[in-house]
Order: structure tokens, then sequence, then C-alpha cells
């Protein structure tokens, strides 16, 4: 949802939307990221907030199959975000940080946590919609109720 509450997304150009929270703290980024996102095709944003306590809500409201998170955010942290996800929920969720501090000690511990991938975002922000579209293509489609076949 958008800051109205509206939810966004693009068209399904895919058999299956791919649901993506954004947690993101600078409204300038959160932008250019919410344009960046809705231009990859079945990519369905659920959400855009900027701290730790509202990234956590909105998982637990509704899962989601993407969180793109920010380390440095407006209250609490990234890691704060990744160690609040459920262990079940972490097997199911792929975690993109997207931060400007591209240390080595913050890839190690986002991975511990359970982060996918560490994204610079100066040096990477570009290959973001490839990535999306590959993750896209390894997630099973859901379970459809109305088929018996």
């Amino acid at each position: 949802m958008n800051a109205l509450g509206v939810q966004e997304q693009r068209p399904d150009m895919s058999s299956r939307n791919l649901s993506v929270l954004l947690v993101e703290d600078s409204r300038v980024l959160a932008e250019r990221l919410r344009e960046t996102l809705l231009s990859v095709p079945g990519v369905q944003l659920t959400g855009t907030v900027d701290s730790e306590a509202d990234a956590v809500a909105a998982l637990q409201r509704q899962p989601v199959d993407v969180v793109l998170l920010d380390l440095h955010l407006r209250q609490g942290t990234g890691f704060g975000v990744l160690r609040a996800i459920p262990s079940d929920q972490v097997k199911k969720t792929v975690v993109i940080v997207l931060t400007n501090y591209d240390l080595a000690e913050y890839r190690r511990a986002a991975a511990a946590l359970g982060a996918k991938h560490f994204l610079d975002k100066l040096r990477d922000f570009d290959r973001l919609p490839i990535l999306l579209q590959q993750i896209g293509a390894e997630i099973p489609d859901a379970p459809d109720d109305d088929k018996l076949n």
C-alpha cells in the first residue's frame, strides 16, 4: 500500500504475481524504487514502509514473496526486521538488502539472519529488475484451488 493505503500493482503479466514489501526510509528513493518495482512484469507492490515496527507489522498482516530492505530506517533497523521474521516465513521469503552500507560485516550479519541478496544502492540499483524476474521465475506457482486436475 502506498501512503494513502492504496495497494499498488501493475496489471498481471505472468501467471503469478510476485508480492514485494518495500522497506525504505528515504522518500525520494522509495518513490524511485516504487517506479522500478512497478515496471517489472508480474511484480505486485504490497506496501511501502519506513520503520522497523511498520515492516514487522506489515509482514505479520500479510506474508510476501520478497522484502526489499534498507538497513538504516527512520526508526529501528533492517537487522531488527530480519530478526523478527519467523523462521518458517524466512524460508518462504526472499530478502534483498539494498543499502548504502556495503560492509563485509553487514553482509555476513544479513546473510546469517536470512537475507538472500545484498545490494549496494549506488552500484547495484540497476540489477534489481533482473533479480526480481529471476526470483519470480524460481518461486513455484501458488496452488490453484479452482483446478481439480
